[in-house]
C-alpha cells in the first residue's frame, strides 16, 4: 500500500467515525495484493488458511470430505487446485527466499486453464527434435491469446529460440 493510499485510508475513516460509523469498510483485495501476502507464517495453507482455498470448482477446502467423496458428492474439478490457491503458495515460496519455486508455481497455476490433452501435446512439441521453431512459437501464441498464459508462452518461446542455437529443432 502506497503512502497516499494509507493516508486517504485514514481521512476516510476519520471522515466515518465523525459520521457516527464506528469504521470504513474493508476493501476486497486479491492475494496478488500487497495488503493480502502471504508467508511463512500462513503455512501450511490447508490448516492455517482453510478458509481460504478453494477448489478449481469453487468448493472450499473444508467442504471436501471424505463422505462426500463416498457418497459421490465429489467430483474430479472438485479436487483440482485453483490458480488462487497456487499464487498463495508461490508467495510463501517467495516469503522463504524460494523465488525459483514460486515461478514454477505461477507457471502451472496459468496452466490450470489448459486441457490435460493440450498440455500433453504441447509436452511432447518441447522434446528435442519434435518441432519446428515457427510450430513453437505458435504454441506460444496459442498459449498467450488462447488460454492468457504469458509466462508460459515466453517460456515456449525461449525454448524456440534455444532449440534453434543448439540445432535441436526438427528440420522443416
Amino acid at each position: 500500500m502506497s503512502q497516499n493510499d494509507v493516508l486517504i485510508k485514514q481521512i476516510v475513516e476519520e471522515v466515518l467515525k465523525n459520521l457516527g460509523q464506528a469504521e470504513a469498510p474493508k476493501a476486497a483485495c486479491t492475494p496478488k495484493q500487497e495488503c493480502c501476502k502471504v508467508t511463512a507464517e500462513n503455512y501450511p495453507l490447508g490448516e492455517k488458511m482453510s478458509n481460504k482455498i478453494k477448489a478449481q470448482s469453487g468448493m472450499a477446502l473444508d467442504d471436501l470430505t471424505l463422505d462426500k467423496v463416498i457418497n459421490g458428492e465429489i467430483k474430479s474439478e472438485d479436487i483440482r487446485i485453483a490458480p488462487e490457491t497456487l499464487e498463495m503458495q508461490a508467495q510463501v515460496a517467495e516469503s522463504v527466499g524460494r523465488d525459483a519455486f514460486a515461478s514454477n508455481l505461477r507457471r502451472a497455476a496459468e496452466l490450470i486453464a489448459v486441457p490435460d490433452k493440450r498440455i500433453l501435446e504441447i509436452y511432447n512439441a518441447l522434446r528435442p527434435y519434435r518441432s519446428t521453431k515457427d510450430e513453437l512459437y505458435q504454441i506460444a501464441d496459442e498459449l498467450e491469446n488462447q488460454y492468457n498464459c504469458k509466462i508460459n508462452a515466453a517460456f515456449v518461446r525461449e525454448a524456440a529460440d534455444v532449440y534453434a542455437l543448439r540445432g535441436r529443432l526438427r528440420a522443416e
